[in-house]
C-alpha cells in the first residue's frame, strides 16, 4: 500500500481546513496528521513555496504521483517521527536504575524503525528546529535526544493536553540539553548533604544494632533534593512548607532538614518514657515536627512534617488539607505561598487507593492546594513483594496520568540529577499550580527493617547491593576527579557530623525523660489540653437575640432580582415563619449556629457529599438561580460577618476528603470543621483515618483536632446500609478525653452543640448522630428563646410526668425516644419517664445521677435502643453506666443493621417499643 494513500480519505477542501487548524493550534489535530503538516512546513521551508495551502490540496489530490514526492521531505517526516518517539517512549530506555537492568521495551528507538538509516547519519535536516537547534545532522540529533530523554532522568508528559505546557516542558529540557549544572559551592553543599544523610544512618546503625529505624540507605539522596528544594523555594515566594512522609528515612529528614535535635532522636531510641503522663507517645519514625528556619540566604521560613501512622499513604490527604488552610488562612489571594511535598513509597503509592482519592482533589475548588511535589522513594519492592507483582502499571506513578502530570524518572545514585530533577519540578509548581511526580529510583539497603531478612525473597537483586557503593562515595569519586574537592574532603565532613552525633548522644543519655514538641504549635497558641471533667464542664454559648432576629432575615431573604424555583423560594422563607412562630427546624437552627459563629469571627467550612443542599435537603447552604444556576450564598451575605464560609460538595470519596479535612482542622483551629458523610454508615469507608488519626491523634502526637463529623443516624425502613452510622464502633474508640460523642434530639440543642465547639479553649472531635427524619418532624423544634439562652444539654429530663408516679424510668438517645413518648401517649403510661441522653461521650453520670435521684419510687431502669444488641451504644452502656441495675430493650443481635424488607424492619422496631413498656416481653 502507498504510505501516502490515506490522503485520499477525505475531500481535498477538508485538507485546507485542517492545515488551517493546526496553525492555530497544532496541539488540536489528530497525532499522525500534526506530522503530516510539520512535515509539510518543513518541505516548503525548504523548497520556499509561497502558497503552503495550495500545496496541500495539490498533494492530497487523488491526481498526485506520490512517486515523485521529494525523498527528502519524506526523510524529514521520519526524523520528525523520531523526535515525536523520543519525547513518548524515550523514558523507557533510560539509565534511571542504578542496580538493575531495565526491562526491554518494544519497538525501540533505533532509526530503522523510523525508516532511517545509518546512510542517513551524516544529512542534515531542518527537523532539528523542532527540538530548538538549527538544522543538523541526524547524527547531531540523535545525541541531543539520548542526551535529554534517555539519561540519568527519564521523563513522561506527551500526554498532556495543554500545548502550552508541553511547549515549556520542551524548552526547559533544552536548557543545557536537561543536564545538572551546578557551581562547584553548590556541588559542596549536596555534598555535604548527602554526608550528613550517610552518615547519620551510619552512627545509628553502629549505636542502636537492630533496631528498627527503617534506614533511608540507597535512597540517600532524597536529603539534598529536599534542601535544595526548600532553599530554591523559598527564593520563588513560598513561606510555608507542608510535607508528608511514611517511614522510611523519616528520621533522617527530621534530623537533616528539619533539624530536630538528635538528642531528642537518641532519647526515642533508648525508649524512654515521656515528660506528660496523659500522653502515650508513638514510635519514633511516626513522629512530626514544625520548625521555622532561615535559608542560606536569609529568607524565614516555616516547615512541617505531619505526624502519621503505618497506614501508607494516609497523610497525603491529611497534609493537602493543613496546606489549604494555611492557605485560606494567610495566603488566600496566593496559594503558591505553600507547598505540599509528599513522599512516597513505590509499593504503597501504586497499591493505596487513597492516593487516586487524593490526585482527584487536586483541581476541585474546595480541596486544590496550588500544586503538590510528590516525591517517590522507589525501592523497587514493597516489604517482600517484587515490584512485578505490586502493580500492573509499568510504573509505580502511572497514577499521575490521572491529572496529566508530568513525571521525571530518576537515578537516585546521580546526586546532582535528582536535585536537577526537583528544580524542574519546582519551577513547574509554580508555573502552572498543578502537581508534579518525581520517581527516585533507588533500593533499599537492609530489608523492611533493620532486622528483616531480604535475601530470603531476593537474593540476587541484595547480592547486588552488598557491593553497590552509597550515593555519596559515588558523588564524592566524581567531585574528586572533577578537581572540585581533594581528597581530605569526605573524610573531615564525616568527622565533624560524628563528632557532633557523639556529643548529642552523650548529653541525651543524661536526660530520664523525652520531650514531645506537638506539632504546629504555632497555630494552638491560647488553647490548652484537658480532662473529661474539664469537657463536661459547661460553656457559654448564648447569643444575643437581636444578632439572630438579624441572622434569620437574612438567611430567609433570596435576592429580588434573581429568579429562584418555587420549592427553593418556600423553604428560605419558611425559616422565617418558623422563627417567628417559635417552631425554628433543625435546618433553620443549625444555619442560625453558622451564622452567629461567623459574626464571631469563627471560620466555617463544610465538606462532604452533596452538602451544600444537604443529602435530604434540609441545609440549603448554596442555591442556584433557575435560569443560569447561578451559585448564592445567603450566609456570605449576613451583615458584620468576620469569619469566611465555605461550603464544597466533595468528590465521591470518604478516606481522602476525611483526611483532608482532619488535616484542615489540625491547622486552623478557629474554623469550624465539618465533614459530613452522605449517610452515617458511609463512614467507614474512611475507617483508617477514624481509627489512626480521629480517636487516637492527640494520645499518640500530642495534636489537638476539632473536626466534626456529621453521620446521619436513624431506622426508618431504608435497609441495612442507609440506617445505622455504626455507633458502636465510635464508643468502642472512646477513652481518656479523647473525642465528643453525641446524638441530639432538639435543633436547639445541636444549635449549642456546634457553638460550644468553638466556644471552648480546647479542641476535641465531635462526632454527631445527626437526624434524618426529625430534620422535618413537627414535634423536633425549639423555640428563640432556647437559641438564645440556652446551652447545650449533655441530658435531657422528662418534665412531663409525675415524677413520684413514676415506676419505669428509661434512658434512651436520638430519634428512638420520639418513638418511645409517642406509644407511651398511645398506652396512657403515665408511670413511665423517658429521659435523654444527648452527649454519649464523656458521659454525663454525675447529672444522671442527680436525675436517678428525683425518681424515688422507680424500680425499673431500661435502656432503649433501636439499634440490634450488638450495636447502638449498648454495650458502651453496659460498661460505662452502672449507677442502677438495669435492663435492655433492643431488637435481639443481627449481623446487619437493619432488614430489607419495610415490613420487617418496622415489626421489629415495633417489638423493641414494645420491650420498654413490657419488661416480661420475648424473654
Amino acid at each position: 500500500m502507498d504510505r501516502f494513500s490515506f490522503l485520499n480519505a477525505a475531500h481535498t477542501e477538508f485538507f485546507a481546513q485542517l492545515y488551517d487548524q493546526y496553525l492555530v493550534n497544532p496541539d488540536s489535530v489528530e497525532p499522525s496528521w500534526r506530522s503530516f503538516f510539520q512535515g509539510f512546513d518543513f518541505g516548503m521551508t525548504t523548497y520556499n513555496d509561497e502558497n503552503p495551502v495550495q500545496q496541500i490540496v495539490e498533494f492530497a489530490s487523488n491526481n498526485t504521483d506520490y512517486s515523485q514526492v521529494s525523498e527528502k521531505l519524506q526523510k524529514e517526516f521520519n526524523v520528525l517521527k523520531l523526535i515525536d518517539g523520543y519525547r513518548t517512549r524515550g523514558h523507557l530506555f533510560t539509565k534511571t536504575n542504578p542496580v538493575r537492568d531495565r526491562r526491554i521495551s518494544s519497538p525501540n528507538l533505533d532509526i530503522e524503525n523510523f525508516g532511517l538509516s545509518s546512510a542517513d547519519l551524516s544529512t542534515v535536516f531542518d527537523a532539528a528546529k523542532v527540538i530548538g537547534v538549527a538544522p543538523c545532522s541526524l547524527q547531531d540529533i540523535i545525541t541531543r535526544l539520548q542526551t535529554i530523554y534517555c539519561q540519568h532522568i527519564g521523563i513522561e508528559y506527551m500526554y498532556i493536553r495543554n500545548p502550552g505546557v508541553v511547549k515549556w516542558i520542551q524548552d526547559k529540557l533544552a536548557v543545557n540539553v536537561n543536564q545538572p549544572n551546578f557551581s562547584g559551592d553548590e556541588k559542596k553543599i549536596i555534598l555535604e548533604k548527602l554526608n550528613e544523610a550517610v552518615s547519620f544512618e551510619n552512627f545509628l546503625h553502629t549505636k542502636y544494632v537492630g533496631q528498627k529505624r527503617f534506614s533511608l540507605e540507597g535512597g540517600e539522596t532524597i536529603i539534598p533534593a529536599l534542601d535544595a528544594l526548600i532553599e530554591k523555594a523559598a527564593e520563588k515566594g513560598v513561606e510555608q512548607f507542608v510535607m508528608g512522609m511514611a517511614h522510611r528515612g523519616r528520621l533522617n529528614v527530621l534530623a537533616n532538614i528539619f533539624g530536630k535535635s538528635t538528642q531528642d532522636i537518641f532519647g526515642e531510641f533508648d525508649g524512654k518514657d515521656y515528660d506528660q503522663e496523659y500522653f502515650d507517645g508513638d514510635v519514633k519514625y511516626h513522629l512530626g515536627l514544625t520548625a521555622d528556619k532561615k535559608t542560606r540566604t536569609g529568607k524565614n521560613i516555616n516547615i512541617n512534617l505531619a505526624p502519621n501512622p503505618s497506614h501508607l499513604e494516609t497523610v497525603g490527604a491529611v497534609i493537602e488539607g493543613i496546606t489549604r488552610a494555611k492557605q485560606d488562612k494567610y495566603y488566600a489571594d496566593d496559594f503558591s505561598k505553600v507547598l505540599p511535598i509528599a513522599v512516597h513509597g513505590d509499593a504503597a503509592i501504586a497499591g493505596q487507593g487513597i492516593l487516586y482519592e487524593i490526585i482527584q482533589m487536586a483541581q476541585l475548588d474546595g480541596y486544590k492546594t496550588g500544586g503538590t511535589i510528590h516525591i517517590v522513594i522507589n525501592n523497587q519492592v514493597g516489604f517482600t513483594t517484587n515490584y512485578l507483582d505490586a502493580r500492573s502499571s509499568t510504573y509505580c506513578t502511572d497514577v499521575a496520568k490521572v491529572t496529566l502530570s508530568p513525571v521525571l524518572h530518576v537515578n537516585a545514585d546521580d546526586a546532582e540529577a535528582v536535585v536537577h530533577a526537583v528544580s524542574f519540578a519546582l519551577d513547574y509548581r509554580m508555573e502552572f499550580g498543578r502537581d508534579v511526580f518525581i520517581d527516585l529510583l533507588g533500593y533499599r539497603k537492609y530489608g523492611h527493617n533493620e532486622g528483616d531478612e531480604p535475601r530470603f525473597t531476593q537474593p540476587v537483586l541484595y547480592k547486588i547491593i552488598a557491593k553497590h557503593k552509597n550515593p555519596r562515595d559515588i558523588y564524592a569519586e566524581k567531585l574528586l576527579s572533577d578537581g572540585v574537592i581533594d581528597a581530605t574532603y569526605v573524610n573531615a565532613l564525616e568527622k565533624e557530623y560524628k563528632s557532633n552525633m557523639e556529643e548529642n548522644l552523650e548529653a541525651s543519655r543524661k536526660k530520664d525523660l523525652t520531650i514531645i514538641t506537638p506539632f504546629m504549635k504555632n497555630e494552638w497558641e491560647g488553647f490548652v489540653q484537658v480532662t473529661d471533667t474539664q469537657m463536661l464542664q459547661k460553656v457559654d454559648t448564648t447569643f444575643d437575640k437581636d444578632g439572630l432576629d438579624s441572622i434569620i432575615n437574612t438567611i430567609s431573604t433570596l435576592p429580588s432580582d434573581k429568579k429562584f424555583i418555587n420549592k427553593i423560594t418556600k423553604i428560605v422563607t419558611d425559616r422565617k415563619a418558623g422563627y417567628d412562630n417559635n417552631t425554628i427546624d433543625w435546618g433553620t437552627a443549625e444555619a442560625l449556629a453558622y451564622g452567629s459563629l461567623l459574626t464571631e469571627g469563627f471560620d466555617i467550612r463544610i465538606s462532604g457529599q452533596d452538602v451544600e443542599r444537604g443529602t435530604f435537603s434540609h441545609r440549603h447552604a448554596v442555591v442556584k438561580v433557575e435560569d443560569s444556576e447561578e451559585e448564592v450564598i445567603l450566609l456570605d451575605a449576613i451583615e458584620n460577618k468576620k469569619g469566611k464560609f465555605g461550603v464544597f460538595n466533595s468528590l465521591l470519596s470518604e478516606y481522602g476528603v476525611l483526611g483532608f479535612d482532619y488535616g484542615y482542622a489540625l491547622a486552623n483551629p478557629k474554623a469550624l470543621t465539618i465533614w459530613e458523610a452522605q449517610f452515617g454508615d458511609f463512614s467507614n469507608g474512611a475507617q483508617i483515618m477514624i481509627d489512626q488519626y480521629i480517636s487516637c491523634g492527640e494520645d499518640k502526637w500530642n495534636n489537638q483536632n476539632g473536626i466534626v463529623l456529621l453521620l446521619p443516624h436513624g431506622y426508618e425502613g431504608q435497609g441495612a446500609e442507609h440506617s445505622s452510622a455504626r455507633m458502636e464502633r465510635y464508643l468502642q474508640l472512646c477513652a481518656r478525653q479523647n473525642m465528643y460523642v453525641a446524638d441530639c434530639t432538639t435543633p436547639a440543642n445541636f444549635f449549642h452543640l456546634l457553638r460550644r465547639q468553638m466556644k471552648t479553649n480546647f479542641r476535641k472531635p465531635l462526632v454527631v448522630f445527626s437526624p434524618k427524619s426529625l430534620l422535618r418532624d413537627p414535634r423536633c423544634v425549639s423555640t428563640v428563646e432556647e437559641l438564645a439562652k440556652g446551652s447545650f444539654q449533655e441530658t435531657i429530663d422528662d418534665t412531663t410526668v409525675d415524677k413520684k408516679a413514676v415506676k419505669t424510668l428509661v434512658f434512651v438517645t436520638g430519634k428512638f425516644y420520639y418513638d418511645i413518648v409517642a406509644e407511651r401517649e398511645n398506652n396512657g403510661r403515665n408511670d413511665v419517664a423517658v429521659v435523654r441522653i444527648e452527649q454519649l461521650f464523656p458521659l454525663p453520670v454525675e447529672q444522671l445521677k442527680a436525675i436517678i435521684a428525683q425518681y424515688p419510687n422507680a424500680d425499673d431502669y431500661v435502656w432503649a435502643q433501636e439499634e440490634p444488641k450488638n450495636m447502638g451504644a449498648y454495650s458502651f452502656m453496659l460498661m460505662n453506666f452502672d449507677l442502677v441495675k438495669w435492663r435492655l430493650a433492643s431488637l435481639k443481635a443481627y449481623a446487619a443493621p437493619a432488614s430489607g424488607s419495610y415490613t420487617r424492619a418496622k415489626r421489629r422496631h415495633a417489638d423493641a417499643i414494645r420491650m420498654v413498656f413490657d419488661k416480661n416481653l420475648f424473654r
